[in-house]
């Protein structure tokens, strides 16, 4: 099979190829950057728990309107933030820690959606929420990810600073503005937004995987935060495009085929990456060599 066989034929002589290839390109753009402020502000696992949160209220608008995109985006968002706002009450009012009480909730939630989706649907329609159909991405669909990815790119302009300064020296922050507190629930809602455009897409397993592997795989390569924005996002889309053609040419289902390109991107980072992968530390450095 020649190389444009392999890479270019499938995205030009099948539409709904392309299409996947432009949802997986505006997740990409949302994505990375989140994924990025989510590591270095220590909040891996908060992505994984607010990806689990939306599937209840993803499931309820399965429930009352099947496979509604409009229905099933709302009550995602709102669940997605009723489990945000509802994990940091908890750790405030009890002795809670909050990766405790967000890990509650997302184990609730998970459980809950489940159930609900078991209820009315069959094993398709329950696959199809919680692994999604990147392949079936529609035109309506397609818009809704690219709005929420404009609304995200446009709040981080603004929210921009903040978040720097959070990530480096909360304390500072705190004392010489009060943005912090603003700017950290923005940051959240537009985790949820992702995550639940991605939901669409990816499904609610798989959806914080293109948020978070990238970032994490750019991060044995920079330092340098608008460099590991930039770098993550263009990892994001490359895995997309490569799990899309995987997924093709092998017959393998879309959303897992992307998550595991990504994964052996990081995979491969743990051990060729130049800052702080395996390969580097075994191998020796010149005198003072950073």
């Amino acid at each position: 099979m020649n190389p444009y066989d392999l890479l270019i034929a499938p995205f030009t002589e099948f539409e709904f190829m392309r299409r996947a290839l432009a949802g997986v390109f505006a997740l990409a753009l949302g994505a990375g950057p989140l994924g990025a402020f989510l590591m270095l502000r220590r909040m891996s696992l908060t992505g994984d728990a607010m990806a689990h949160a939306i599937l209840p209220g993803a499931a309820i608008g399965f429930l009352f309107a099947g496979l509604n995109l409009y229905a099933m985006t709302a009550g995602g968002l709102v669940a997605g933030l009723v489990v945000a706002i509802g994990a940091g009450v908890v750790a405030r009012a009890t002795g809670m820690k909050e990766d405790a009480s967000l890990a509650a909730f997302y184990l609730i939630s998970l459980a809950l959606g489940v159930l609900i989706v078991s209820l009315k649907g069959s094993n398709v329609d329950l696959l199809h929420v919680l692994f999604g159909t990147v392949l079936g991405i529609d035109d309506a669909t397609l818009i809704l990810i690219a709005s929420i990815t404009t609304l995200t790119l446009v709040t981080l302009a603004f929210i921009w600073r903040p978040l720097v300064l959070e990530c480096v020296d909360p304390t500072f922050l705190a004392s010489v503005s009060r943005t912090g507190g603003i700017s950290h629930i923005a940051f959240l809602s537009l985790v949820v937004m992702n995550l639940v455009g991605g939901f669409h897409a990816l499904g609610t397993l798989l959806s914080v995987g293109l948020m978070m592997l990238p970032a994490a795989t750019a991060r044995f390569f920079v330092r340098d935060l608008t460099a590991l924005v930039m770098l993550a996002t263009f990892i994001a889309f490359v895995a997309g495009a490569i799990g899309l053609l995987v997924s093709y040419h092998l017959g393998t289902p879309s959303g897992p085929s992307i998550i595991l390109v990504a994964g052996l991107a990081y995979a491969g980072a743990v051990i060729f990456g130049p800052i702080g992968g395996l390969a580097s530390r075994v191998m020796p450095r010149r005198h003072l060599e950073a």
